[in-house]
């Protein structure tokens, strides 16, 4: 297996633990752990009792079927919990795929989705959301990608890093694509509950034999450290999970297990402030963006808690990035770290006081920049 770099973790790598201010994050505001256990009620006593003995497979009973309830069916058997859903996804495409597959991924999109199939060896077929279009991703290229030899379709709605969804009607429609070439439909639901103009999906799992979700707490429950993640996939392929899992990483650690399932029992308690955050911080992105609009395209789409403007007049924004850092201390991700150069990726999910001051330093390199 051979895989591409990643330049948005080379990106984060360098600047990430030394920024004065990040409005980068495709997440929400981490929590701490005086707040988790306030939320959920987990005791130092629980903590205590815990025995650090190995760990099950496909994960702990009780967290499977808690997983299954809100996210999947309701069969705990179709669940496994993962270190974070980087392994999640990684795991099922490593299950999966054979050199030679085709796949269809979604581009710009986070590179763990577009790159690894192409490190298995497989033909990669590219599913592109147009600005021009309002990223608005079109159901018609898509039927024109997949044929029969399509082994997978991989997506991420809300999708990373332009905030882009699709419709209800839009869903059932991927289905039918996926469905009348026989291919699975891997989801990756980082955003799901990050929403602000409708519901979110259901999840595709239950809508499709052949459909496969993959949950985290990095982005919407505001729990990145914790690395904990999930998937809801059919059991056979998932005993296929297990056999590469049983040469790495082996189980969730118990403690980490502990921890979750406190957080999926009270899983309200952390998305809905953080929703709440992330809503009122987007509005203030929106007024930024109209008052920058002589330098600055924005197209606020309907999920997640990032967006993906563009710098008029800049074919390529990674000098721009990298004095915004180095001179301002605000850390924002180049377009270049997602294969188009002229935007950016800026967050909006975290503390409302780092965004209006990172904004504001934002706007002052502009006027630098632009003149």
């Amino acid at each position: 297996m051979r895989l591409s770099p990643a330049p948005l973790e080379d990106w984060l790598r360098d600047y990430y633990f030394t920024a004065q201010i990040d409005i980068s994050s495709s997440g929400v505001e981490p929590y701490t752990m005086a707040q988790l256990r306030e939320l959920t009620g987990i005791r130092p006593v629980d903590i205590d009792r815990l025995v650090f003995d190995d760990g099950y497979s496909l994960g702990r009973p009780e967290l499977r079927r808690v997983i299954a309830q809100a996210w999947g069916d309701g069969d705990p058997d179709k669940v496994m919990t993962t270190n974070g859903s980087s392994e999640a996804i990684s795991l099922v495409l490593s299950a999966l795929l054979s050199p030679g597959d085709e796949v269809v991924v979604v581009q710009p999109g986070y590179h763990l989705l577009v790159e690894y199939a192409a490190g298995l060896g497989c033909r990669l077929r590219t599913w592109r959301i147009d600005p021009a279009n309002g990223w608005r991703p079109s159901l018609d290229e898509l039927d024109e990608l997949v044929t029969d030899r399509t082994r997978a379709i991989v997506v991420n709605f809300p999708q990373n890093p332009t905030g882009a969804t699709i419709t209800r009607d839009e869903l059932d429609r991927l289905v039918a694509i996926a469905d009348g070439a026989g291919a699975y439909m891997l989801w990756d639901a980082a955003f799901a509950s990050l929403v602000y103009d409708a519901d979110p999906l259901p999840p595709i799992s239950a809508l499709y034999g052949r459909g496969i979700d993959f949950g985290t707490f990095s982005k919407a429950f505001g729990l990145p450290g914790l690395r904990f993640g999930w998937c809801i996939a059919p059991p056979d392929l998932l005993a296929d999970c297990v056999r590469i899992r049983d040469y790495t990483t082996l189980h969730v650690a118990p403690l980490i297990e502990l921890l979750a399932l406190g957080v999926l029992e009270h899983a309200d308690a952390f998305l809905a402030p953080r929703l709440a955050q992330a809503r009122g911080n987007r509005d203030l992105v929106a007024g930024w963006a109209a008052a920058e609009s002589a330098r600055v395209e924005l197209q606020l789409l309907g999920g997640g808690a990032a967006t993906f403007p563009k710098l008029l007049g800049m074919p390529s924004t990674d000098a721009f990035c990298d004095d915004l850092f180095n001179r301002l201390g605000v850390l924002v991700i180049p377009g270049s770290c997602f294969g188009v150069p002229e935007h950016v990726r800026l967050g909006y999910g975290g503390p409302t006081s780092s965004l209006v001051e990172g904004l504001e330093r934002f706007s002052t390199a502009l006027s630098e920049w632009f003149g």
